[in-house]
């Protein structure tokens, strides 16, 4: 009896001391909740690149991080910002002043997510994005909360554009979309293909979400140039592929490049009209052994769909957010973006990286190529890698973007 008296007055103050210090975490953590927003396109044409496959990649990742055993309570909350800038803005304000959200993830559409990225900085908390390409992100609209995670324009231009002129596409013509992810794709690619000695015979801007391409590819044969380039994304990639296959563009001896293209455009195309495209990519289910088996859990969770590189930047950006949340013991925005700066990035998608001064996330990219029918074994089986291209050369040099954060 006296023992277990005596093991009650050792057993009390220790389990006083371990409760203080997990309230002492919990009062640095707002609300008492680590709180992610997904703020992507639900509904339209970049809803099979983001939208719900994304809630269910940071999903997997706050089960994957253990957040529950770790003491850590995170809760998720979604919405669509329907690809317009004031709607993305509007959500954000509301999410950081009145629901409690402490950071936002993916944004396909580069001008909601340069909204979003200037809100986020007024209000001292996190964006993570994954799904917005403009290179500005990390150059000249740079921010000490913002870190741009999973493929940029300058990557896309310097992956794709560069090696399609080494094979003879020196002259080209841009099929563009008309916002600012379009521009930034074409003034990266266009610089690309003049420094390598390439020419840019002309090009034509359509508005975002088009369903009729005909007039633009008319514009496009009637130039001659060798290369298509398309300056879109998405609902809008797929249909002018489609509709250039319609005109018997290709068949005329032009060629397409997709400057910008996920896996599920390719599914939603099918292999017959998409072999041959070359493109580059930064992530890939069919890489590794544990790309194939998170792929294959993901898939299980998405309607079998498998992902794409934006919905395995969020499941990676989630995950290292989360270290930086728990290394310092707290949500406040600011801190944990430079603290995911000074973590090493170490994944079983993206494998081992950095996140640089200016914010950009370093990973190795690959050029691939779409397999003829013939070559596929099954669903999901579409790319053929052709290069691999190192993670220092893969994104622009810090030094050439023009952040105002880089000294």
């Amino acid at each position: 009896m006296r023992h277990f008296k005596r093991s009650l007055f050792i057993a009390a103050p220790l389990a006083l001391a371990s409760a203080i210090a997990a309230s002492g975490v919990q009062a640095q953590i707002s609300g008492g909740v680590v709180k992610i927003g997904v703020l992507s396109d639900m509904s339209s044409l970049y809803s099979a690149v983001g939208g719900p496959g994304s809630v269910v990649a940071a999903r997997m990742a706050v089960e994957d991080f253990g957040a529950a055993k770790k003491g850590l309570k995170v809760e998720i909350v979604s919405a669509d910002h329907q690809n317009k800038a004031d709607v993305g803005s509007q959500i954000a304000r509301q999410w950081y002043d009145v629901d409690g959200v402490d950071v936002i993830l993916d944004v396909p559409n580069s001008g909601v997510a340069l909204a979003v990225s200037q809100v986020t900085r007024e209000k001292g908390k996190a964006f993570l994005v994954s799904g917005a390409a403009s290179s500005d992100l990390t150059g000249k609209a740079c921010s000490p909360n913002t870190i741009h995670w999973t493929y940029d324009t300058w990557m896309l231009a310097h992956g794709t554009g560069s090696a399609i002129v080494k094979q003879g596409g020196d002259t080209w013509f841009f099929l563009t979309s008309d916002y600012a992810f379009g521009y930034a794709l074409e003034h990266d690619t266009e610089e690309v293909v003049l420094k390598s000695g390439g020419k840019v015979l002309g090009k034509v801007r359509h508005p975002i979400n088009t369903q009729d391409f005909s007039s633009f590819l008319l514009q496009a044969q009637a130039s001659k140039a060798k290369i298509i380039g398309l300056a879109n994304a998405g609902g809008d990639t797929i249909n002018s592929i489609k509709q250039a296959a319609e005109f018997g563009i290709v068949k005329g001896g032009q060629k397409l490049a997709g400057l910008l293209v996920f896996l599920s455009d390719i599914h939603g195309l099918g292999l017959d009209k998409a072999q041959g495209l070359i493109f580059t990519e930064t992530f890939y289910w069919d890489l590794n052994d544990a790309t194939r088996a998170w792929s294959k859990r993901f898939a299980a969770l998405h309607n079998g769909a498998y992902p794409t590189m934006v919905q395995a930047g969020v499941y990676s950006s989630v995950l290292h957010y989360l270290k930086a949340v728990q290394a310092i013991k707290s949500d406040d925005g600011t801190k944990v973006v430079a603290e995911m700066k000074k973590l090493p990035t170490d994944d079983p998608l993206f494998g081992k990286g950095v996140v640089r001064a200016d914010g950009r996330k370093l990973h190795p990219a690959y050029l691939v190529e779409v397999k003829k029918p013939s070559e596929s074994r099954g669903p999901w089986d579409y790319y053929k890698i052709l290069a691999t291209i190192p993670a220092d050369q893969a994104f622009r040099p810090m030094n050439e973007g023009g952040c105002p954060l880089v000294k």
